[in-house]
């Protein structure tokens, strides 16, 4: 879409599978293929800046966006390709780290900042806030609220009059009436921050073009972003250091998984092979997906396809209900949500091998046990086509997180706001970033051989937190484990060369409302399938349900808009 936008290559066509056909009749499934399906289209919902439904693109989103300029301030050790993040390997040195907000914009004011958080949140007057506020000059007050039952939370609020001046809204948190809600209660940032307006706030010029698109609701740039890799961010973890102990290989289709997955299952052990591996199937079958409802569309052959109208979407449902069929997924993965335990002890202790999880948890996993467990390894598997060639991906929106300013704040906490908007979206190798993410030297962590490492009051206080308002081009950067850094971005872009972007790719798609639930129980119902509670035919009859219950008219809707617009990504 822009010139400075992190581009995902057109992935090579995958090798051709017979195996599709056989495997739906190898499972008894072979009556519900429906038809072929990709990733999704783009439009644009006119120029009325009081729509709520459609989309901005084109023309009318150029006089809304900010104007780009890249920062200079650093220059990453592994450039950006094929839509991965950037990567810096090498330690920092805390003494010549750069200065990106040479002065203070804040003037002083309280900002309330509503936001998810998972763990326990610490106490507001922590050294870690207090320092921050002061660098910011913006007194910040935190609504912190569980991240696992933010949707229920975020919904009473926003039909409340009670809104906090900030709040965070994940995108898989847009369902129902929130977009709309997002449209009617918060502010247009537009005249702080479109065309030359926003190079007042250096850092928030550097965000790349595609995050602010993704930013543009009802015709408004309303969100300060949080960009992200446009490649796949679900890796299949595995215990690497184990898999060399016994002499395991990774797998390169979906049999050899099963395979392998018997072969390391041993229940009287108390070992199991893997997690709940859905979303990993979701992309070894070429699944439409992105993560969010607009990207499960595609055109076929001049109709417009929806995810679970595909033959892909049921074979990865029914794979991965013989994994649990064949008992070789850990016992506490059956519970599905509503398990009462995190999986991540077990997964340390060995108890099964194979997790699949956002990337973020790779470094993260590996962080948690490298001291006490120094021969612990977690390594990412390559995704593979369920067939043995090579995957067919779909790439994910460049921005996921957002923080959306009240519509009844004044002109001077919006400004506020920008403030801290400004601090957090520093690069890395700044002094801003620095305390965004790592917090005050001594107090939250200690330099070693020149590489930050938090003690347990930084990892309690300096998480979940600043990062959340807005933060800078998509990064990965571990000065304490410069090898993960390294794997995780390689990783990224060997994934992103495989990697197609659909063409409602980064733009912000509001749904008529009266359609806005038409999915919601499809996760609930796969999750079912999966676990042996329901049958293939049950989802067969939701789909039939689902197109007559407006999923046709849906449909309709969305291939007016490409009609009208064309598609966004090339």
């Amino acid at each position: 879409m822009t010139p400075n936008a992190a581009s995902a290559s057109s992935a090579p066509s995958r090798r051709s599978s017979p195996s599709r056909r056989s495997f739906l009749a190898s499972t008894a499934v072979a009556a519900a293929a429906v038809a072929g399906g990709m990733p999704l289209l783009t439009a644009c919902g006119g120029s009325d800046k009081g729509s709520r439904e459609g989309t901005t693109s084109g023309k009318e989103a150029k006089k809304i966006l900010p104007a780009y300029v890249a920062s200079r301030v650093v220059t990453p050790d592994i450039p950006s390709k094929n839509g991965s993040s950037m990567g810096f390997t090498g330690k920092l040195d805390v003494d010549t780290l750069r200065t990106s907000v040479p002065k203070k914009l804040g003037k002083g004011g309280r900002v309330t900042v509503m936001s998810p958080f998972w763990g326990s949140p610490p106490k507001q007057n922590n050294p870690y806030y207090t320092s921050m506020n002061d660098l910011i000059g913006v007194d910040v007050r935190w609504r912190n609220q569980d991240g696992n039952t933010y949707d229920q939370k975020l919904g009473a609020v926003l039909a409340s009059s009670d809104v906090p001046d900030v709040v965070v809204v994940p995108s898989w948190n847009m369902m129902g009436k929130i977009p709309s809600a997002i449209i009617s209660k918060f502010a247009d940032l537009g005249p702080y921050l479109s065309g030359d307006r926003v190079k007042e706030y250096p850092n928030l010029a550097a965000i790349p073009s595609d995050a602010w698109q993704r930013s543009i609701f009802g015709g408004r740039l309303m969100g300060l972003p949080q960009p992200s890799p446009s490649v796949q961010t679900i890796v299949p973890l595995y215990r690497q250091d184990v898999f060399d102990k016994e002499g395991y290989e990774i797998p390169r289709s979906a049999d050899e998984f099963m395979a392998l997955c018997k072969d390391i299952t041993n229940a009287r052990a108390k070992r199991w092979a893997c997690g709940d591996m859905k979303w990993t199937a979701m992309n070894t079958f070429g699944v439409l997906g992105g993560g969010e409802k607009p990207l499960w569309w595609n055109l076929v052959d001049g109709k417009l396809i929806n995810r679970i109208e595909t033959p892909e979407y049921l074979e990865a449902i029914e794979w991965t209900r013989k994994l649990f069929a064949a008992g070789v997924v850990h016992p506490d993965f059956k519970l599905g949500k509503s398990q009462a335990t995190d999986p991540a002890p077990k997964f340390a202790a060995g108890e099964f091998l194979i997790w699949n999880n956002n990337i973020v948890n790779w470094y993260g996993q590996q962080a948690s046990q490298a001291t006490q467990n120094p021969d612990f390894k977690i390594w990412g598997m390559d995704i593979w086509n369920h067939d043995g060639g090579d995957p067919t991906l779909y790439a994910q929106n460049p921005a996921g997180i957002f923080a959306f300013v009240s519509k009844k704040a004044s002109e001077s906490v919006i400004r506020d706001v920008l403030a801290v908007a400004n601090v957090t979206a520093a690069p890395y190798g700044t002094k801003e970033w620095m305390m965004t993410n790592y917090g005050v030297e001594g107090t939250h962590y200690t330099l070693k051989d020149g590489v930050p490492v938090k003690n347990d009051k930084g990892n309690n206080e300096v998480i979940n937190a600043y990062v959340m308002v807005a933060s800078p081009a998509a990064t990965t950067a571990h000065p304490d484990l410069p090898d993960y850094t390294k794997a995780m971005v390689e990783w990224e872009q060997r994934m992103g060369a495989f990697t197609r972007k659909s063409s409602f790719w980064g733009l912000q798609i509001t749904e008529p409302s009266r359609y806005t639930n038409l999915v919601n129980d499809f996760e609930q119902l796969e999750d079912d399938i999966i676990r042996g509670h329901k049958k293939i035919s049950d989802m067969q009859q939701a789909v039939s349900d689902w197109k007559s219950k407006g999923g046709d008219k849906l449909r309709d809707w969305y291939k007016k808009l490409l009609d009208e617009n064309g598609p966004a990504a090339s």
